[in-house]
């Protein structure tokens, strides 16, 4: 078991339930982490927490340990006109909006011709996450 507090360094690659690639440190330095502290998904921690230099293995992380459940409440719709002028929406666009709480990255699902429907949930929210993993280093 890794300590709360060490630096993991891992290789990965992140899947979806249809094989689909979704991220991958090919080509890439591996990811840094230092355990305990929640800056990677809990999932994720947990599964590297557990391993050994040099091992790998595949963790399938469910959506709650992952990015969570799609959330309906965080679905809405805005008024097209709220839009800055040289904004042009379309589907897929992720814009930010400024909340009390800081900066939230939305994405445009829906367009007519005076509204948009975004969504504030992450785009891996609700779903599983295969990963293979390569502990590489403890620091």
């Amino acid at each position: 078991m890794i300590e709360p507090g060490k630096t993991a360094r891992v290789h990965y690659k992140g899947t979806l339930a249809d094989g689909t690639v979704f991220d991958s440190s090919e080509g890439r330095d591996p990811i840094e982490f230092e355990i305990g502290t929640g800056s990677v998904i809990p999932g994720f921690e947990a599964a590297v927490a557990e391993m050994e230099i040099d091992e790998t293995r595949t963790v399938t992380i469910p959506s709650a340990e992952a990015y969570g459940d799609k959330r309906d409440d965080m679905v809405g719709k805005v008024e097209r006109a709220s839009l800055p002028e040289e904004i042009t929406p379309e589907v897929g666009l992720v814009l930010t909006m400024q909340t009390p709480d800081g900066d939230l990255p939305v994405r445009i699902i829906d367009l007519d011709e005076e509204s948009m429907t975004i969504d504030a949930n992450h785009p891996l929210a609700g779903e599983d996450l295969t990963f293979e993993l390569t502990l590489v280093a403890i620091a």
